[in-house]
């Protein structure tokens, strides 16, 4: 028995996509954060089963997920973002492994992204933690936070995948990268950065994503994807670096 989780904020522009896909499964929980559009009526007509988690200044899903994956009923949960995609395949795949004996307490699953208005070639480079035991899980409140699985934890075969449906131009990218480095620094803020981290830092990341994450493979859309990642980490370490410097003064 598996439920499917939800967490969602004005979501109403993929949500649709989002839960028709997990319709089969045995439950479908959505957590709503007060959202003031359509999200909440569009759950409703889906029969999910909804619960509401006071927003207050909160501005990241992170504090809201451990609620969430508690209102679940059933002992596994798939944690799924309002804009991705559960594909048939990759829902008959976790039926069939929690039948198994050796099944793990957690499953990494491939999200396969889009990347300048199409999807990367390579979608083994983004596993996410969304799939597991309710019983020992708990879902930290920071910011990019995963779960601490009870347990073993084995990822999934990248041929069972969701899909990403966000496609963000680089204007809505740079908005949300001052966002979320703004909830970073907070994090991070023991971390002793030196001048040379704002040079080798975003010098590494680059290298990351566009070699090991296999980011060439989409050619010049790679490249791009790449550079902004690095220009992530600048903004980061160049936020927390002044923020220390005025606590000095």
């Amino acid at each position: 028995m598996i439920s499917v989780v939800v967490n969602t904020y004005n979501a109403e522009k993929y949500l649709p996509e989002c839960l028709e896909a997990v319709k089969d499964f045995d439950e479908v929980v959505v957590c709503d954060m007060e959202s003031t559009d359509s999200t909440v009526e569009i759950a409703r007509q889906y029969g999910c089963k909804i619960v509401v988690f006071p927003k207050g200044n909160i501005t990241i899903v992170e504090p809201a997920r451990q609620f969430a994956i508690d209102s679940a009923s059933n002992p596994w949960v798939l944690v799924v973002d309002a804009d991705e995609i559960i594909t048939p395949q990759l829902r008959k795949y976790l039926y069939d492994r929690i039948k198994d004996e050796n099944c793990p307490q957690g499953m990494f699953i491939a999200r396969q992204n889009k990347v300048m208005g199409m999807y990367n070639k390579d979608w083994s480079s983004d596993m996410q933690l969304r799939f597991f035991r309710k019983e020992g899980t708990v879902w930290p409140t920071h910011i990019h936070a995963i779960p601490i699985i009870k347990g073993r934890v084995e990822q999934a075969p990248k041929q069972y995948k969701m899909l990403h449906l966000a496609d963000q131009t680089y204007s809505q990218w740079v908005m949300k990268m001052n966002h979320y480095t703004d909830n970073e620094v907070e994090k991070k803020m023991n971390r002793n950065f030196g001048i040379l981290a704002l040079f080798l830092r975003p010098l590494w990341r680059f290298i990351y994503i566009f070699l090991f994450k296999g980011g060439f493979k989409n050619g010049k859309r790679g490249v791009l994807q790449a550079v902004q990642w690095a220009i992530y980490q600048q903004v980061l370490v160049s936020k927390i670096m002044e923020k220390k410097l005025r606590e000095k003064q």
